[in-house]
């Protein structure tokens, strides 16, 4: 009998296609018009990162003044990430995107000709009230749109898109800037528009209860979410403050690292080259750590990606080169790619279908604490301790927070509830909806529940009436991000 010949391997450009196709299969049409819109918002993110040269180098200020304006930017954004959650949840995810974006656009403009002080400090405050008032509303409209096993591949699909558009936009607006600073202004504001009219043009409402069976009539109302049941729930409020820990670590590459690399020495130059390899990174890893993390314990992931984060800053406490210093990047950067997608997709988990806005908007809550805050940390510490207690701080803090995630999540649920799945747009004809069955995720007996841990689908049967939205309490024992 002759031997079996067994079938030729695919060569490496062939298994990297696959891969690649793999990667962004699957995934519903609404998905990629908002990956698009994150794409071009991104792209012409050009004020924020300018914004201190411009004051200082165009007009002239003080540092101290530049300081005082970043800060009240980030004032901004701390002050709207909660109300932006709400009005997720009341008014709808793509009304709050539409007024967001178009008061991004108008404020920044007319951020580009302020010439007073006060004025200067009071647009900004503006600028980053509305710049950051989208987030909520993007995130809850994906978890929408989404089904439960994509999440965390969708979530870091748009994470590579939000970095992807940064080193586009970072590049440009240096060129940009050498024929008048006004023109980073007006093209952001030319960029946000183009980005509200793909909103406008290409996402229907998501929100539940919007022409969705889980609203539909006759079925039972959903239990009212309101920001007090977001502050009780403890187990999302310990996500929310560790967080928060993670949002201070990051931070300090932009606001510690540049300083403490002068400090030794280093130029400018030195730290565009160290901090480029975030950028690279991300946009090269992302994509395929992704497809290896997407199946694994959430709880794992977030204890390694602290780790990673912690002990990554903690290492530049050692350099004493441009080498050594983009080695600690590096490190730090790895525990980025992993916390991002795997974070989003637990703080979905842990929030109720009609709550996701008002949870949302808590969770962004805690990166614009961190931008506020982490300069005077970091600057703090640095005067009276010394750079290098501040790294050792990092890589403490890193330790704590990862001992948080393996507390918190020692017994995550690995199952969503039926109302959790997918939700696309709304039907043309939505006073009659018509039930369908549902391809729900099920964990095999005796396994431990992971993110995506099913060892088989199990499809649901179609009926007569919409299934109750589950309360809060009753959801997380299911459910957890």
């Amino acid at each position: 009998m002759p031997t079996p010949i067994a079938p030729p391997r695919p060569t490496l450009p062939a298994r990297l296609r696959r891969a690649a196709v793999e990667s962004v299969s699957g995934l519903p049409r609404q998905f990629w018009w908002l990956w698009t819109s994150t794409l071009i918002n991104r792209l012409g993110a050009f004020v924020a990162t300018f914004l201190a040269l411009y004051l200082t180098v165009e007009r002239g200020y003080s540092a101290s003044y530049a300081g005082l304006v970043g800060a009240l930017y980030g004032l901004g954004g701390v002050l709207s990430s909660v109300g932006a959650g709400v009005l997720t949840d009341r008014l709808g995810r793509r009304p709050t995107m539409l007024i967001a974006q178009l008061s991004t656009a108008a404020s920044v403009a007319l951020l580009g000709f302020m010439t007073d002080p006060v004025a200067i400090a009071a647009v900004a405050c503006v600028v980053g009230m509305a710049s950051n008032a989208s987030r909520p509303a993007v995130q809850a409209m994906m978890a929408d749109i989404v089904a439960p096993e994509d999440r965390v591949r969708a979530f870091a699909l748009n994470y590579w898109a939000i970095n992807l558009g940064f080193a586009v936009s970072s590049t440009a607006a240096g060129l940009i800037a050498q024929h008048g600073y006004l023109a980073l202004f007006l093209g952001e504001a030319t960029l946000v528009l183009a980005c509200a009219l793909v909103v406008f043009r290409k996402l229907p409402e998501t929100r539940p209860g919007h022409g969705h069976a889980a609203g539909a009539p006759g079925g039972p109302a959903p239990e009212a979410v309101s920001l007090r049941t977001v502050l009780r729930d403890g187990r999302f409020m310990t996500v929310v403050g560790l967080n928060l820990l993670l949002a201070l670590l990051f931070q300090q590459a932009y606001v510690s690292m540049p300083v403490s690399m002068g400090q030794d020495g280093f130029s400018s130059a030195d730290f565009g080259m160290v901090i480029a390899v975030n950028g690279i990174l991300i946009v090269l890893l992302q994509i395929p750590v992704t497809r290896f993390i997407e199946h694994r314990s959430p709880a794992m992931l977030l204890v390694g990606s602290a780790l990673l984060a912690g002990y990554g800053f903690g290492l530049t406490a050692l350099a004493g080169s441009v080498a050594m210093y983009a080695v600690a990047v590096a490190v730090w950067t790895l525990g980025e790619i992993i916390n991002s997608p795997t974070q989003m997709g637990l703080v979905v988990r842990l929030s109720p279908v009609h709550g996701r806005g008002r949870y949302q908007g808590m969770y962004s809550l805690s990166w614009s604490i961190a931008s506020l805050t982490a300069p005077l940390l970091g600057g703090t510490v640095i005067d009276h301790y010394g750079a290098d207690a501040l790294w050792a701080g990092c890589a403490a803090v890193g330790t704590v927070a990862a001992a948080g995630y393996g507390l918190l999540l020692r017994r995550l649920p690995g199952q969503e509830p039926h109302t959790a799945r997918r939700v696309s747009a709304p039907a043309e004809n939505p006073s009659n909806p018509a039930p369908a069955a549902a391809t729900l995720p099920a964990c095999p007996p005796g396994k431990r529940p992971s993110s995506a841990c099913p060892a088989g689908p199990r499809t649901s049967s179609p009926t007569p009436s919409p299934t109750p939205v589950p309360t809060n309490d009753a959801a997380r024992a299911v459910r957890s991000r």
